[in-house]
């Protein structure tokens, strides 16, 4: 199947001659129709050159992967997180092609100024500065022209490879199938610039009010709604340098500054991701910017993670076992969030655990690398067959770069120390929501009707338990099949009796009355034992318990 695509398409020639110039064993064999056995990943470096040079489509698979240590080790994951692609440029004529095919109307009649020179440029888009007819400055990200028909051969690709890996036992166990289409329909998406519009207009919209930090210190930019297209996202200009290389507004107290910006960042997060349900995946410090106002900015809004209610408070509680270091507590909390269809020894996932909090026992909060140890929890999982949910992946990875982020600013940032009031604000909330009053009174309420009831409800029990109406439904699982199982065995056993009896009386029918007489009957009995014990072996041999 493959060798035919990588025959039919200059494409995926290419790429089968970078995977092949790298040496990866495993898919030289698998392009010359070898056997197929489990696959063997190259070590991290060559992983990551690999996709580097097959180029835009493939740097965002190994980004995705990056969100994944419930499937790959520690150190592909470091790899991948830092992978970028090497991509120069695009021309401006091109560029300016794709500007004019985006507006629908002409570009003098819209933008008073576009500076040619690209701000960034990156395997996706390039961003550009401009100023519209109404003097507002606004940044251009501009689709790279031709891109649409490389993904969708990639995409191909890629698709065509997870359907060879599944027919291997890991294939089965993490669904790579399922896996590449989660990672064609994200980067299908990602190439529509609206939806990323709109997943920053929602950010905007969340992080615009909130009860953890000052909402004016926190700027998502506005996105001018019309002059957007899928090609072109056209959003306001911020002002600002990387947060990690700025030079701080308040020289004179740049320490509590900086520590003042990474508190606000790890709970501008946990609002994200325990409130809103909705949150920025990808805050590494290329997208995290300090404005010349002195606010922190979050741009490329091109990824987010979704999380529902139930995912959200399982969320917080394994948190919560993580800090306390609660082993027994983090096996149960995995198996609710990534329920298994394999069983499970929730024994030896405890085990792995203890045996993995116990190194965290000696240290102190401040010491232990909270983001580290999410993953290596991750992995544990990993380990024991639990496929772990994708976003939860990119919640881990968020994690991971915020706190990176937060130490680089403050070395002494104390991760577990910050979110403890944040929890203990989030469980105050739940258990008594925003509004305490009105929640108390609907508890007396509930209160008052269960007492009004209860009598009545033990009075109807009580009647029917003495006029011996009560019915008891039980269902115990698996109970029919060992009922059946018991019939069968009961049947065979009662046939086996017949055979033998039939047997007998024939014999004995035989050796004590006159041949001629009752010749017939035991031949009868003889081929009625017969037929009946050939019966009983077929059936045993058939069902396969001979043993």
């Amino acid at each position: 199947m493959l060798s035919q695509l990588v025959q039919t398409s200059s494409r995926q020639g290419e790429i089968a001659e970078v995977v092949l110039r790298h040496g990866w064993d495993y898919m030289r064999r698998l392009l010359s129709g070898g056997k197929l056995d489990e696959p063997k990943l190259p070590t991290p470096a060559v992983l990551r050159n690999i996709l580097v040079d097959l180029g835009p489509v493939y740097v965002k698979l190994g980004q995705l992967l990056s969100t994944r240590p419930d499937l790959l080790p520690p150190d592909y994951i470091e790899a991948l997180s830092t992978l970028q692609a090497k991509v120069p440029p695009v021309e401006w004529a091109e560029i300016e092609a794709v500007i004019r095919e985006s507006v629908s109307c002409p570009v003098e009649d819209v933008f008073l100024a576009i500076n040619p020179e690209p701000v960034a440029a990156g395997s996706i888009a390039q961003t550009h500065r401009a100023t519209l007819k109404d003097g507002r400055e606004v940044a251009l990200k501009v689709q790279r022209p031709g891109l649409l028909p490389v993904v969708e051969q990639d995409i191909a690709l890629i698709r065509a490879i997870a359907s060879l890996v599944a027919q291997t036992e890991f294939g089965k166990l993490y669904d790579v199938v399922t896996l590449a289409e989660e990672f064609s329909q994200a980067l299908r998406a990602e190439l529509r610039f609206t939806q990323e519009a709109t997943y920053t207009d929602q950010l905007r919209t969340n992080l615009g009010r909130s009860r953890w930090f000052d909402p004016a210190q926190l700027v998502v930019p506005q996105i001018i709604w019309e002059h957007t297209t899928d090609q072109l996202l056209v959003m306001e200009w911020l002002d600002g340098k990387p947060l990690l290389l700025a030079e701080f507004a308040h020289a004179e107290d740049e320490r509590s500054e900086k520590r003042a910006i990474a508190n606000l960042l790890l709970r501008a997060f946990f609002q994200q991701v325990c409130l809103d349900g909705f949150f920025h995946a990808d805050p590494h410090p290329g997208n995290l910017f300090y404005l010349s106002d002195g606010r922190v900015a979050l741009l490329d809004c091109g990824m987010v993670g979704r999380l529902d209610p139930r995912t959200q408070d399982i969320l917080l509680e394994l948190i919560l076992a993580i800090v306390s270091l609660d082993a027994q507590r983090c096996a149960q909390l995995t198996l609710q969030l990534a329920p298994s269809e394999e069983p499970i020894n929730l024994t030896r996932l405890e085990t792995d655990y203890e045996r993995l909090l116990r190194q965290y026992y000696s240290l102190n909060l401040g010491q232990i690398n909270f983001s580290l140890l999410f993953y290596e929890v991750l992995q544990a999982a990993r380990k024991n067959k639990i496929r772990v949910p994708g976003n939860l992946g990119l919640c881990a990875k968020a994690i991971a770069n915020l706190e990176g982020v937060a130490r680089t600013l403050d070395p002494e940032f104390n991760f577990s120390e910050q979110i403890r009031p944040l929890m203990t604000d989030l469980f105050r909330r739940k258990l008594v929501g925003d509004a305490p009053l009105p929640a108390f009174l609907r508890t007396l309420l509930d209160v008052k009707n269960l007492s009004l009831q209860s009598p009545r409800q033990v009075e109807l029990l009580l009647d029917r338990v003495t006029s011996e109406t009560l019915n008891w439904n039980l269902t115990v699982r698996e109970l029919d099949t060992l009922r059946r199982t018991v019939d069968s065995s009961a049947n065979r056993l009662s046939f086996s009796i017949v055979v033998g009896a039939l047997i007998m009386g024939a014999a004995i029918i035989t050796a004590n009355a006159p041949v001629s007489r009752v010749v017939w009957i035991s031949e009868a009995l003889f081929a009625a034992a017969s037929i009946l014990g050939l019966w009983l072996i077929i059936s045993i041999l058939r069902s396969g318990r001979l043993r």
